[in-house]
């Protein structure tokens, strides 16, 4: 007959004597540690909405969808799926907006029944091209631009007439009611492409 290790018989007393090691989850919610990696988390006001975490994403786990005809106006949809992320960090770090945007959580408890429901997601406002109605950017990332750059935003018409709109001090009936003249399209919000078609155009 094999007897017990002398320490065998001593971790068998202590436990009779202080309790199981274990945490008493689920009776009692599990704390974890200050360091602890856990579910990246948008922050709706924080994040610009820029794609910084979407490119560095090593496993895709970050995407978005842009709504242009949603009723109450363009949208970019951020959209994290839980099941694929590795809590890498990676987002944060990427992330343009002091790193606030997306931050890892202490949140750890993600079991589903339904793995299609292992997504989060936020909405941010996409400001559209005036001319082709392509998207641009999120509204909250040209101000975001706009706040660094100071005044050199007179520079790009799409920057300070953003920040403008924002402000409130834009005549939307009159910007509408422009009609297409070559350059006089430049002071408008425009993608790259129209910007370089407005530049490049010659009036006769």
């Amino acid at each position: 007959m094999k007897y017990p290790k002398l320490r065998e018989l001593l971790e068998a007393i202590r436990a009779v004597a202080k309790g199981p090691y274990t945490s008493k989850f689920p009776k009692q919610a599990h704390v974890p540690h200050r360091n602890f990696r856990g579910q990246p988390k948008f922050d709706e006001e924080k994040c610009v909405g820029c794609l910084g975490c979407e490119e560095i994403c090593p496993v895709e786990a970050i995407d978005h969808e842009d709504v242009l005809d949603d009723p109450e106006g363009p949208k970019r949809v951020m959209i994290h799926y839980t099941d694929t992320c590795i809590f890498c960090g990676e987002c944060e770090a990427a992330c343009i907006n002091d790193h606030q945007g997306i931050k890892l959580s202490d949140e750890w408890e993600l079991s589903l029944f339904e793995r299609s429901e292992a997504y989060e997601t936020i909405e941010k406002e996409l400001v559209l091209c005036e001319m082709c109605g392509e998207p641009i950017a999120c509204k909250d990332h040209l101000l975001w631009i706009s706040d660094r750059l100071g005044e050199l935003t007179y520079s790009s018409p799409t920057l300070y007439l953003t920040r403008l709109r924002e402000l409130g001090v834009v005549d939307e009936n009159l910007l509408e009611n422009i009609p297409d003249q070559g350059r006089s399209d430049r002071v408008k919000v425009l993608c790259a492409r129209c910007r370089r078609k407005t530049t490049l155009t010659t009036e006769d």
